[in-house]
């Protein structure tokens, strides 16, 4: 039995601000390790028992994405991931649908593992044990789901309410239906049920039949897909569908356009649910982070450089400065560069309205981070004033800025280690340690790193408009718009 992983990373998170922004959302940040959540969701079936685990993993995403997921992949050994890049976002149902054509394009059809590249599993051996249950299911053709056993009344989660058991099994039970979040009494009278678990958004089945169910419930959806996938174009570990084709795609999630019908045509394969419990968490807002992470023995929590001082029950998540938290009790605290956000942890839902108010503003602050990722490393802007910027890059050894030109402004880049080799007008020319080059307005240049080392440069901008968007590309390596 063949396992093949689908990692969905979309969304942006707006509710883990000012950590995550819209360019770099929460699955691309490292809250609970050292890895990023979307590099704990690729190797959560390493050392797996159950069966055999395609060592290819397949995640759907955008395309603003596609570098930061690949060199992520890059980072925890994955070197042949295959990347589906959305033109649009259409919700789970097609991420899913574009996943299974893709995964059965050369008539294999393994069972998919479906994961939000965004959740957290601490106890991943029992995570792992639910699989190999899950596995078994699919492969007789049903449609898995993972309920998650509740520990609370919690009203911020939907519920999947289950039957008997399913079939020759202990654990799966027969999926009877999803029920929207509750209120906190019938949230109460769910828990004490035990007919119900919170829906965890993770899924098993064969990519056949999931293609079949959509073709059966969603023809519209199905038929878009198709025609985006065979619209497909491969560039290194990405593959682009049909632009045109997608955005015609109608929007959909997985429960809604497949699971919550299955009973209605029992011949596409039978819902079950088996039950999940390894400290699962969507990680859906910064209280929820606490509640997963690790903590001293005043239930404090802390990442970065961080200390308490008469504090009880609260979380600092820190990346730039020492953050000192002095008498305080279920608060969180997060630190970036450009921004602070202060709450209480019984308040931290309401970090979204913060969100809409600067995006009502006009606000930067909920794009990106000061701190911009591309294809080829870096750049932070460390400083900035009236006609100047002073940033500074990170490229990436053997990698190569495109060739390009300003209208309105000049740069002046000093070399702080490594070796550059610049393209500035008709010279090209390579620059060490503490050297510098002056790029006129108006003259063509690139930067690029020959070397086996990153090479960091601090440029200096000045001039009338310092805006990203005063670029015009003449060559990219990396498929940007040229011209």
């Amino acid at each position: 039995m063949a396992i093949k992983t689908v990692i969905l990373s979309g969304g942006s998170g707006t509710r883990l601000w000012p950590a995550s922004r819209e360019s770099y959302p929460k699955q691309l940040l490292p809250l609970t390790s050292d890895h990023s959540l979307l590099q704990e969701t690729v190797v959560r079936l390493n050392g797996y028992a159950g069966g055999e685990v395609d060592a290819q993993p397949l995640v759907v995403s955008n395309e603003e994405y596609r570098f930061i997921i690949a060199e992520q992949m890059r980072q925890v050994g994955v070197r042949s991931a295959q990347i589906v890049l959305e033109p649009v976002g259409r919700n789970t149902a097609p991420a899913l649908s574009l996943a299974g054509l893709a995964a059965t394009a050369e008539g294999k059809d393994p069972v998919l593992l479906v994961m939000p590249a965004d959740h957290v599993i601490v106890d991943v051996p029992a995570f792992q044990k639910a699989i190999a249950e899950g596995a078994a299911q699919a492969e007789a053709g049903r449609l898995v789901t993972f309920g998650i056993v509740p520990d609370r009344a919690e009203t911020g989660y939907g519920y999947i309410r289950v039957g008997p058991l399913a079939g020759d099994t202990d654990t799966a039970r027969v999926l009877a239906e999803f029920v929207e979040k509750p209120d906190a009494d019938t949230a109460t009278r769910y828990v004490e049920s035990g007919e119900y678990f919170w829906n965890s958004g993770i899924f098993m089945m064969k990519g056949s039949v999931w293609l079949k169910a959509m073709a059966h419930f969603r023809p519209d959806i199905s038929a878009a897909c198709d025609a985006a996938f065979a619209g497909r174009s491969v560039d290194a570990d990405f593959l682009r569908v049909d632009k045109a084709a997608f955005v015609a795609c109608p929007s959909d999630s997985i429960d809604y356009a497949v699971m919550e019908k299955l009973g209605t045509a029992p011949e596409l394969g039978q819902g079950v649910v088996v039950p999940l419990s390894a400290g699962w968490s969507d990680v859906g807002a910064w209280d929820a982070l606490w509640a997963v992470s690790e903590k001293d023995g005043d239930g404090n929590s802390g990442r970065g450089e961080v200390m308490f001082e008469s504090s009880r029950n609260t979380l600092v998540h820190a990346t730039h400065r020492m953050v000192a938290a002095v008498g305080c009790d279920d608060m969180v605290v997060v630190e970036t560069a450009d921004a602070v956000m202060v709450a209480h942890k019984s308040r931290t839902q309401d970090v979204k309205k913060i969100v809409e108010r600067l995006k009502a503003e006009g606000k930067s602050l909920t794009r990106s981070h000061r701190k911009v990722y591309r294809p080829w490393g870096w750049y932070d802007s460390i400083d900035f004033g009236e006609r100047f910027q002073v940033k500074r890059i990170v490229v990436n050894p053997g990698a190569t800025l495109s060739l390009q030109m300003h209208h309105h402004r000049a740069e002046h880049w000093i070399v702080v280690k490594g070796t550059a080799e610049v393209t500035n007008g008709e010279r090209t020319f390579l620059l060490g340690e503490n050297e510098s080059t002056y790029i006129p307005l108006g003259h063509t240049h690139r930067l690029a790193n020959p070397g086996k080392v990153p090479l960091e440069i601090i440029e200096v901008q000045s001039g009338s408009y310092l805006g990203e968007d005063d670029i015009v590309r003449f060559e990219d390596t990396y498929g940007r718009v040229v011209g």
